[in-house]
């Protein structure tokens, strides 16, 4: 009697997974990727780059924007800054620094740039992700740069202070602290500041310099962009001067006291 029960018991189970199984496929082909992850949610905006790249290849050694739509949306990039021969646009809204390094490839090293670009961070700070992640996110874009592009110039645009996130202010803050030191201390590289002069004597965001949605800049707030980044955008030979040998001879406390 007990074999009897418990051979029901173990066919109504299989049972029950067999129909468990079949409800999942069933959503599964009614909805696909539904909510795409990774890679695969920047399925269209790496197929328009794509598109655009066999319509009119863009050539190797330029300067490369990437970031979010704050690089996205900036109307006539590549005439802002008419001096450099070749400017490659490949903002796409939305993403995040783990988003850039993630498709560092697609977006970065096929182009062979001599100078990188970068905004973002302000997306991951929206999400919840704390400064020190969006450090570590950018430390892994620029490794994976600098390993097949050693001698490329890069530059991280600072995260602007957004009206609409004026809560998240002192995130972007110490996210901008803890980039400008690592920017200080990568060879080839600096740190742009827009942060300052996007802010008003009272430390808050000037809204004149954005849009209706409080979050993307409008023409006053682009020329603020323009005005930090004209004399870097081309700098490709910028190179960090080492500092002078210590006269021959000279003590740790000698050296020390140089000016």
């Amino acid at each position: 009697m007990r074999s009897a029960v418990a051979a029901f018991r173990f066919a109504l189970f299989a049972a029950l997974l067999v129909l468990a199984a079949g409800a999942q496929a069933q959503v599964a082909a009614a909805f696909p990727d539904t909510v795409p992850t990774g890679a695969g949610r920047w399925h269209d905006a790496l197929a328009e780059f794509a598109k655009a790249d066999r319509e009119r290849p863009p050539g190797e050694g330029g300067v490369l924007f990437v970031g979010s739509s704050s690089i996205r949306l900036w109307p006539q990039l590549p005439q802002a800054f008419s001096h450099v021969p070749l400017v490659i646009n490949r903002g796409f809204g939305g993403s995040t620094m783990s988003d850039c390094h993630e498709l560092v490839r697609q977006l970065v090293l096929q182009y062979r740039p001599r100078q990188v670009l970068v905004y973002a961070g302000e997306n991951d700070l929206a999400q919840g992700r704390t400064p020190q992640q969006v450090l570590a996110s950018f430390q892994a874009f620029a490794q994976a740069v600098r390993s097949e592009l050693p001698g490329v110039r890069i530059g991280y645009i600072s995260i602007k202070p957004s009206p609409l996130h004026q809560r998240l202010l002192p995130q972007v803050r110490e996210a901008n602290r803890l980039l400008a030191s690592y920017m200080g201390q990568l060879p080839n590289a600096e740190f742009v500041d827009v942060f300052t002069a996007m802010i008003d004597a009272s430390g808050h965001p000037r809204p004149e310099l954005f849009g209706p949605d409080r979050l993307h800049m409008n023409e006053a707030g682009y020329a603020v962009w323009r005005s930090a980044l004209l004399h870097r955008v081309g700098t490709f030979d910028a190179a960090p001067v080492a500092a002078p040998a210590p006269p021959a001879g000279a003590t740790e406390a000698s050296v020390a006291a140089m000016p």
